[in-house]
């Protein structure tokens, strides 16, 4: 069975520092949706700015993928105020790269516990439309069970618990 996937691109950005351990701070800062290098005519990252301390590249050909087994972290996501794709980077060449992109929350916090680079960035409303739809169509909360606290139970049920 095919996995839903979403084509997008990363942007990652360098800041010079005026520090006197570190010199510059990489981070994504953002993803753009339906972007795929080849299609475009472009091989593989380019700078696309490169001003005040501030250099930025597209990383092309990356994609989202949808898998059944993460529901709950997908629907976690999209129902807070301010969803996000969480993007696994790490330093290649002297430069930022990103390897992996998820939208679950359980996944991104697995990779952050295995002490990956994950930093989060604002999910696009195209990719939030996407998500949200595979979640409605393919995830249902669990009920959560509601346990009567012992002070509303019948002092004869009480004992028994």
């Amino acid at each position: 069975m095919e996995r839903p996937r979403f084509s997008v691109a990363v942007v990652m950005q360098r800041r010079a520092l005026n520090n006197r351990w570190q010199s510059e701070a990489w981070e994504p800062i953002g993803v753009l949706p339906h972007y795929e290098g080849a299609r475009e005519g472009e091989a593989g990252p380019r700078m696309i700015l490169d001003a005040d301390g501030v250099t930025q590249w597209l990383y092309p050909d990356h994609e989202i993928l949808l898998h059944r087994d993460e529901g709950e972290g997908y629907y976690l996501n999209v129902s807070t105020a301010e969803p996000k794709v969480f993007v696994s980077w790490r330093m290649d060449e002297g430069r930022a790269a990103p390897l992996l992109l998820t939208v679950s929350y359980h996944e991104a916090s697995r990779w952050m516990d295995g002490s990956e680079l994950v930093d989060a960035v604002a999910m696009p409303p195209d990719v939030f439309a996407w998500v949200g739809g595979w979640v409605q169509a393919n995830y249902r909360p669990e009920p959560k069970k509601r346990i009567k606290p012992r002070s509303f139970m019948h002092p004869k049920d009480r004992a028994r618990t």
